[in-house]
C-alpha cells in the first residue's frame, strides 16, 4: 500500500463519516444496502451489538425525521483521523467525533469495492467524555 493510496483512502473516508449521518449517501433502504456489507454489524456506545437490519431501520426511520440535506448538526467536529490498510481492499479508519460536547473514539471498517465506491463493514463508537447524567469521562 502506497503512501499516496493511504492518504486518498483517508480523504475519501472522511467524506463519509459520521457514519450514516450524510443524506447524500444514505436515504433510502437501498442506499443504505449500497453502503454497508451484508455482514455489516455496529457496537454501540453502550456496548449493545446492532445488527444490520437494526442498523437500518433506525437510519431510515431518522431519515423519516428529519428533513435536512445533511444530518450532521451544526457543531459537530471530527479529528484525529487515521486509516490502516488491513488487506488490499480494506481499512480501518478511526477519529473522534465530537457532538458539541459529547465526544465518541469513533472505528470502522470500510471494504473498497471494484467500482470505486466503499462499503462498511463493522462500525463502534466509544463514548470518552459526555455532556450529561450517566456519560463517560476519560481521556482524548
Amino acid at each position: 500500500m502506497t503512501v499516496g493510496a493511504l492518504g486518498e483512502a483517508l480523504e475519501q473516508l472522511k467524506a463519509r463519516e459520521p457514519l450514516f449521518h450524510h443524506r447524500h449517501l444514505v436515504h433510502s433502504a437501498e442506499t443504505f444496502d449500497r453502503e454497508t456489507h451484508e455482514d455489516f454489524w455496529e457496537v454501540g456506545a453502550s456496548g449493545h451489538v446492532y445488527s444490520r437490519d437494526t442498523v437500518r431501520d433506525t437510519v431510515l426511520a431518522r431519515c423519516a425525521a428529519n428533513s435536512v440535506d445533511d444530518m450532521v448538526l451544526e457543531g459537530w467536529t471530527t479529528q484525529n483521523h487515521k486509516v490502516v490498510a488491513l488487506d488490499a481492499s480494506t481499512y480501518l479508519f478511526t477519529y473522534l467525533l465530537d457532538q458539541s460536547g459529547r465526544v465518541t473514539r469513533r472505528a470502522s471498517i470500510w471494504q473498497s469495492t471494484p467500482g470505486g465506491g466503499w462499503r462498511v463493514i463493522y462500525h463502534q463508537g466509544t463514548v470518552v467524555r459526555g455532556n450529561g447524567p450517566g456519560s463517560a469521562h476519560g481521556d482524548q
